[in-house]
């Protein structure tokens, strides 16, 4: 019988101890990521309640997290002369920008609307004139955050300059456009309807809420299970007295 054969599993106390603390650490981090995922699921399925309710007015204080997504109903009257571009978003498969005007309330409040898409050819107002609805309008959208969602590495810069807002800095937008005391916290992402002439194209509001955890779970849990092979392996030494028994 070969040496190889006559291998024991022989622990030692150090590699043992450096082992349990790393698998400590990484099933207690794939047991979190469980427990995120349960509480992802759980918000994403309130989310999706929420967006098929009954549209409300827009809420005094629009900024509590919760109220993302929920449908709303606004009065009032859009500041044309003070839209902003919202560049490299797509329709069908085709790259056009957003159109985000200002809509003042019945209340005196005043909220950003992205109305929707619209193709690059369209991008001067000009060219869409019917679009540009004057006096009281009734619309339906949804409460959606402004700012940047992403991480801070990749964070775009906007470009006031020439009205092209890469992501929904409301506060800059705001103060680009000369509005005081405008709603900065949140805007109201419009929805599917109409729009006379038939710009912009408003779409139903996407539930855009990652929810990797099981993928993040899995991984911790198969880095636990192969350093656990990897230490089993490690571990099996030959006996103490092999060189004994092989005279």
């Amino acid at each position: 019988m070969g040496a190889s054969e006559r291998r024991r599993f022989r622990p030692g106390f150090w590699p043992t101890a450096v082992t349990l603390a790393a698998l400590s650490v990484l099933i207690g981090l794939g047991t979190w990521q469980l427990q995120r995922l349960e509480w992802k699921s759980a918000l994403i399925a309130e989310m999706q309640a929420r967006g098929v309710a009954a549209p409300i007015a827009l809420p005094a204080d629009p900024s509590d997290p919760s109220l993302e997504y929920t449908p709303v109903r606004l009065i009032g009257q859009f500041l044309h002369e003070k839209e902003l571009h919202v560049p490299a978003r797509t329709h069908n498969g085709k790259v056009g920008l957003h159109i985000v005007t200002p809509l003042r309330l019945d209340d005196g409040r005043t909220v950003f609307v992205n109305r929707g898409w619209v193709p690059p050819a369209k991008q001067d107002p000009a060219t869409r004139a019917a679009g540009q609805v004057e006096g009281l309008v009734t619309l339906d959208g949804a409460i959606r955050r402004g700012g940047w969602g992403g991480m801070e590495t990749f964070r775009p810069a906007n470009q006031p300059d020439d009205n092209l807002w890469l992501w929904m800095d409301l506060p800059a937008m705001a103060a680009h456009a000369g509005l005081k005391g405008a709603e900065t916290r949140v805007y109201v992402a419009a929805g599917p309807a109409a729009n006379p002439g038939g710009y912009p194209i408003g779409a139903p509001t996407r539930l855009d809420v990652s929810n990797n955890h099981l993928q993040y779970a899995i991984i911790w849990y198969a880095l636990a299970a192969a350093l656990l092979v990897i230490y089993l392996l490690h571990q099996r030494r030959p006996p103490k007295d092999m060189s004994h028994e092989s005279l």
